[in-house]
């Protein structure tokens, strides 16, 4: 369980667009959760606090697990979806 950041998604507001997320890549370690939530959040604290991928608080997931998803998405347009 995780602080709740300002920077936070509601579930309200992550009920919007988690069907944009694509699914974990074929061939890959399977998830450990479905659930992209617990991986978007870190991303959006990252952004609103302007710090490095190293200082992301240590309640969050590991800055390597957010850094590949953040690069993943950004490759493949995900973002481009989400913010649009």
């Amino acid at each position: 369980m995780t602080k709740n950041y300002p920077s936070n998604l509601t579930w309200e507001q992550w009920e919007l667009i988690p069907q944009l997320f694509p699914e974990a890549k074929p061939g890959a370690r399977p998830r450990t959760t479905t659930c992209m939530y617990p991986v978007v959040n870190p991303i959006l604290y990252l952004l609103c606090q302007g710090c490095t991928w190293r200082a992301l608080p240590g309640d969050l997931p590991p800055w390597s697990t957010v850094y590949g998803y953040f690069r993943r998405w950004g490759k493949d347009r995900t973002w481009l979806q989400v913010r649009s």
